[in-house]
């Protein structure tokens, strides 16, 4: 799969309501960041399981 904004293999994928889509690592750093400045890392966080390695 490759990523959604460029011709990079994508490194990760979200998938919602039947519909993936892929990014590689800088897009998803960049997607990440602007969810944490627009404060939507919090509600994006209520909506996903995130496990955390320990």
């Amino acid at each position: 799969m490759n990523c959604h904004y460029c011709d990079r293999e994508a490194a990760f994928a979200a998938e919602s309501d039947g519909l993936k889509v892929g990014l590689c690592e800088e897009h998803f750093r960049e997607r990440l960041q602007e969810l944490a400045e627009a404060d939507g890392l919090e509600s994006l966080k209520e909506k996903v399981d995130v496990d955390r390695a320990e």
